[in-house]
């Protein structure tokens, strides 16, 4: 914590604070198994207006590959610190630490707006690109080309605009100029989209719910992804409809066992889904 504060202090993300307000801090563990600062702004966001600019729809997004045979992935590095907080509003960002109170000069990743706020932002910087040779979702891009000598081009170009607004990258996290690529949750290649391997692997383990909140986390999972299964609805109805009352308490049943079984089996069978063609509605 206290190397945080130091490094936030020098960059002058942060300063010292005598704000009234006062959110939790601490750190969570990532799935890479580094630590990330986390700060609890439940109360903030609860009373905070809303600003309501659309995230990208993974699915539709990703019908603009056709045709892409190489691709670039580029992950952006504290991308959220470039947005300076609206004068004056600084001291709602208050945080606690035993060493004392800071509040945030640039919009740290926790609060309510900052998804939409930072995809506003991205949309601006590479609005040129946008579903022609770039798809954007929050700080995740993937650059896609027919070949090889334009997808130079284009990765120059989106890397030229992404240095004019100091946006840099996690170089160990980015792959440039690769037949297949992991992106969002998916494999993706010139032939169509899979479900990563690794999310086949957390499906076919993935324990019978004993709680309404581990069924939601699951189906969760699996509407994401619900675009590979046929029927997908009907097969999940046992699951979803139990949930449509609220309940409590749930009361696990020889239906909803089979439908969770079918799902994982679905699932761990998926087809490749070839990207579609405007000119062939069959596709």
């Amino acid at each position: 914590m206290e190397e945080y504060i130091k490094e936030a202090l020098a960059h002058g993300y942060i300063h010292l604070s005598t704000s009234p307000a006062a959110s939790s801090f601490f750190f969570v563990a990532k799935k890479d198994g580094d630590l990330q600062p986390f700060i609890d702004y439940v109360a903030l966001n609860r009373i905070t207006v809303k600003f309501r600019y659309p995230l990208s729809l993974v699915p539709a997004a990703l019908e603009h590959l056709r045709g892409a045979t190489i691709f670039c992935k580029l992950d952006l590095r504290s991308a959220y610190n470039l947005i300076r907080i609206r004068e004056g509003d600084e001291w709602k960002t208050t945080f606690i630490t035993p060493t004392g109170h800071y509040e945030y000069l640039v919009m740290p990743y926790r609060l309510a707006n900052a998804l939409s706020v930072f995809q506003d932002f991205m949309h601006e910087v590479l609005q040129r690109f946008l579903h022609r040779v770039v798809l954007v979702y929050i700080d995740d891009i993937l650059i896609y080309s027919q070949n090889l000598a334009e997808h130079r081009q284009h990765v120059v170009k989106v890397l030229e605009r992404l240095r004019k607004f100091q946006l840099f990258l996690k170089a160990e996290k980015c792959s440039f100029h690769q037949p297949s690529v992991q992106f969002l949750g998916y494999k993706i290649n010139s032939s169509g989209i899979q479900m990563d391997k690794g999310k086949i692997t957390a499906i076919r383990n993935w324990p019978a719910p004993t709680t309404v909140k581990e069924l939601q986390r699951f189906l969760g999972f699996t509407n994401f992804y619900r675009r590979f299964i046929q029927n997908y609805s009907s097969i999940a109805n046992p699951l979803t409809s139990l949930l449509w009352n609220k309940p409590k308490s749930l009361a696990w049943s020889p239906a909803m066992e089979e439908a969770f079984n079918i799902l994982k089996k679905a699932f761990t069978t998926a087809p490749l889904l070839i990207h579609p063609d405007p000119k062939n509605p069959s596709s």
